[in-house]
């Protein structure tokens, strides 16, 4: 049973435990010591972040624990969270760690683990890295002398990322002629993603690309697309992008200023990889939370849609598991395995341009091959984490509710994986009774736990 581990690796507060020093160290000790055991005479394991504060006290923490284990360390500075997937095989590590929270605010940090095969680890590995961290196998292990292992800052990773991001692009088309907005949160893609959009020929205004260590993410990114939405209208763009700070995830923004989500952005590549007929099996992998719509509009198309549990690592695993290679989520988390093992906010909206370049066709126009079922969403917090099969009445409720929607809706509870929080979300045709059974569910669960009201 994992205890540290949530969705997507270990996050919390920087400083605070359990994304402490002490807790860094452990985990680079423990993930030296499981995969130790390599093809490589010397051992190696790649380090990445983004641009958060707290980053540098954690980085040097697990390269001391990697390190201590007789494992060399790469050090990549700043890169996104797909580009330490790609360095890791591309550079033949025998696992690849990234030091960031995603959309999360500076304060927060993470720590997540990808193998040497680029895809992120299994519940079953993560819960043997933490029964390591509460042994002392690991450090029976350490060697001495000349065994420890050494550090090396890698200064062409950012180049190799480039050129593969590039590389995915369709070498028969350009993005000459179109003008974008970007916005790179003050995350980890602020060099990244200029430089391969400008390269491959679009005029670009850049926006969240000056970080300082605490703005990541602050009113800016996937999370926040106003100013995006703005700046298009303004510069008369073809498009937005807005990635999150760790470069995972992408939501657009079509010409008129329309957000244009994770859901939508799957339905438009899902059409164009299903006539190529390069959409495996006709299917699409998405988790629980994606729209109804996006269901139908794969119906239409002749396609299926496969649900899983909320989290990019577990939309990959079914890929993997089934021969699938595309899905994603509704956040913007989208997988184009026949390019890489995560998802990746930069690869995802090539992919999208790409269409829109070989179609001739504005996004705005691609967009409508789905329509929206409205969706409410309704946060509560909690002071601490609660399972929800623990809060007393509330299946019941549920139950009732679903009945009330007839069929013409869904109803979703979930725990967050990452913060004591707990996710309502309500789908259906009437935008106003769904928002009233949002709320009433949000007031049963304040009642039974306590807890505040989020957006």
């Amino acid at each position: 049973m994992r205890q540290i581990f949530g969705t997507d690796g270990v996050r919390g507060v920087a400083n605070v435990p359990p994304m402490t020093v002490d807790t860094a160290l452990k985990i680079g000790r423990s993930v030296a010591h499981l995969f130790r055991n390599s093809r490589h005479r010397h051992r190696r394991i790649l380090i990445g972040k983004d641009t958060r504060l707290s980053g540098y006290m954690l980085e040097n923490a697990l390269a001391a624990g990697i390190c201590s284990m007789g494992v060399d360390v790469f050090l990549v500075g700043p890169m996104p969270t797909p580009a330490i997937a790609f360095l890791t095989t591309n550079m033949r590590a025998d696992a690849g760690v990234v030091i960031s929270a995603s959309h999360n605010p500076f304060q927060d940090n993470g720590i997540k683990i990808f193998a040497g095969n680029g895809f992120k680890l299994p519940d079953e590995v993560e819960a043997r890295i933490e029964a390591l961290m509460e042994s002392d196998e690991p450090l029976r292990a350490q060697p001495t002398g000349a065994d420890v292992g050494k550090a090396f800052r890698i200064d062409d990773a950012r180049g190799r990322y480039i050129v593969f991001l590039k590389h995915t692009f369709p070498k028969d088309l350009t993005l000459e002629g179109l003008r974008l907005v970007l916005d790179c949160a003050n995350g980890a893609t602020y060099r990244v993603a200029p430089a391969v959009l400008e390269e491959l020929g679009a005029s670009v205004i850049a926006l969240g690309v000056s970080p300082n260590g605490t703005n990541i993410n602050q009113d800016c990114g996937a999370l926040h697309p106003e100013p995006l939405r703005e700046a298009v209208l303004r510069h008369r763009a073809h498009m937005g992008i807005a990635l999150d700070g760790d470069g995972d995830r992408v939501i657009v923004v079509d010409e008129k200023g329309r957000i244009v989500d994770g859901d939508h952005i799957m339905a438009v590549c899902a059409r164009d990889l299903l006539e190529a007929g390069r959409l495996a099996h006709r299917t699409v992998v998405a988790t629980v939370m994606s729209n109804m719509g996006l269901e139908i509009a794969l119906e239409r198309m002749g396609a299926r849609l496969i649900r899983t549990q909320v989290g990019d690592r577990y939309v990959v695993e079914t890929m993997r598991a089934e021969g699938y290679n595309f899905g994603g989520e509704q956040s913007g988390h989208l997988v184009f395995l026949d390019h890489i093992t995560t998802g990746d906010g930069i690869l995802a909206a090539l992919q999208l341009l790409a269409v829109m370049q070989r179609t001739g066709r504005p996004l705005s126009e691609l967009a409508a091959v789905m329509e929206t079922f409205p969706q409410v969403l309704h946060n509560v917090r909690l002071a601490a984490r609660r399972p929800i099969d623990q809060i007393e009445g509330l299946e019941a409720l549920r139950q009732r509710l679903q009945r009330e929607l007839a069929g013409k809706g869904r109803i979703l509870i979930r725990a967050s994986g990452t913060e004591p929080v707990i996710r309502v979300m309500v789908e259906g045709e009437d935008e106003g009774r769904i928002a009233d059974m949002a709320q009433a569910m949000g007031d049963h669960i304040r009642s039974v736990c306590g807890g505040a009201e989020g957006a």
